[in-house]
């Protein structure tokens, strides 16, 4: 039996893993019979700030991708998230409150800052329900990790022990949260209409390249490299990067694809995903069965991800082009990860039903 009242669900619209993740969060609950709430982080910032982070976050991906790495280094200090909670508390705390409403039953959170502003206002009374983070990475970065936070959801027991370590409270290994829709084909007859789809040729391997909704990083040379192998056709997903796609094809490199709705579709068209970021994309393809490659993982979060996704088993690191042949050919004949597990909104239940915050 469902828990009276409303959940909420906060996300940030920062490329697509975090709403990914809040998206099937709240669908579960709500299959469950919960009223659910979903907010967006930024548009709780005041003064179109959510909107300039946003872009300047983007802009700073696309035009020097290692600036990633020095913020992430520069806020991993030990009282970095106490800092940076009381000051998101000054400028948005009211707003963010404003937005959850009277009692809901829980928040949710599926981006590290609004854990940390949460975990402030729970600190200080002005939040009365549990906040919960659902950790959307498989590498956990020190802002991920609030005061005041009740509980933390893992997608594996790697994240787990990382945010142990970092002081985090109690944490709950629960999967990822993967829309179902993302499945493996159920026979080859299927897999040829997935390829049908999308035009793509029905005999060779197929390489799917992935680099996040903003197509970022050296995805060109990714696709050349995957190309020089001679395993496999390279499709490129660029995503909004318009630029990316016009250049590929022009230079005749595989299949450029653009934005795609059906993404469930594709994945079961094709044989590998290679990713760059260890982010959402990695996600469904495992919940698909298709094995993953990580191969010029973007600095920062890109790159602890690779190691965490290696570390767990689910998707090998081929460091440079020299080992992306022997990388490849091995995800080509294995299967996906078995150990992979899809997140449950039971263990939201379980947490509330037993009392989160007692």
């Amino acid at each position: 039996m469902s828990l009276p009242g409303k959940i909420a669900v906060v996300s940030a619209s920062f490329g697509a893993g975090h709403d990914g993740a809040a998206r099937e969060i709240a669908r579960q609950l709500a299959q469950a019979g919960y009223a659910v709430d979903r907010h967006d982080f930024l548009d709780v910032l005041p003064g179109g700030l959510g909107r300039y982070a946003r872009r300047a976050y983007r802009r700073g991906l696309k035009m020097l991708p290692s600036s990633w790495d020095w913020i992430l280094r520069a806020s991993g200090g030990s009282d970095t998230p106490r800092r940076v909670a009381a000051a998101l508390d000054r400028v948005a705390g009211e707003r963010l409150s404003a937005a959850l409403g009277p009692d809901p039953a829980a928040v949710i959170s599926t981006y590290p800052l609004a854990s940390q502003l949460l975990g402030q206002l729970r600190t200080r009374g002005a939040l009365r329900a549990p906040a919960i983070t659902f950790l959307t990475d498989m590498s956990v970065h020190p802002l991920w990790v609030a005061d005041g936070v009740d509980a933390h959801l893992a997608l594996h027991p790697i994240p787990a022990g990382q945010a142990d370590a970092l002081g985090a409270a109690r944490t709950c290994i629960t999967g990822a949260a993967v829309d179902p829709a993302f499945r493996p084909a159920r026979d080859p007859v299927e897999r040829r209409a997935a390829r049908a789809a999308f035009g793509l040729p029905d005999g060779p391997p197929l390489a799917l390249i992935v680099a996040g909704s903003w197509g970022v990083g050296a995805v060109d040379r990714s696709a050349w490299d995957v190309t020089a192998t001679g395993l496999a056709l390279p499709v490129v997903v660029c995503g909004e990067n318009t630029a990316l796609r016009n250049r590929l094809r022009r230079d005749g490199t595989g299949i450029a694809l653009g934005w795609v709705e059906d993404m469930p579709t594709l994945l079961r068209a094709c044989d590998v995903v290679v990713q760059n970021a260890g982010g959402l994309t990695s996600l469904e393809a495992l919940a698909s069965g298709v094995p993953v490659v990580t191969y010029r993982a973007l600095p920062g979060h890109g790159r602890t991800n690779a190691a965490a996704l290696a570390d767990a088993g689910w998707a090998a690191w081929a460091h440079d082009a020299g080992e992306l042949p022997r990388v490849l050919a091995t995800a080509l004949t294995a299967p996906a990860s078995p150990l992979f597990r899809r997140a449950s909104a039971a263990d939201v239940f379980a947490l509330l039903s037993a009392g989160v915050a007692a």
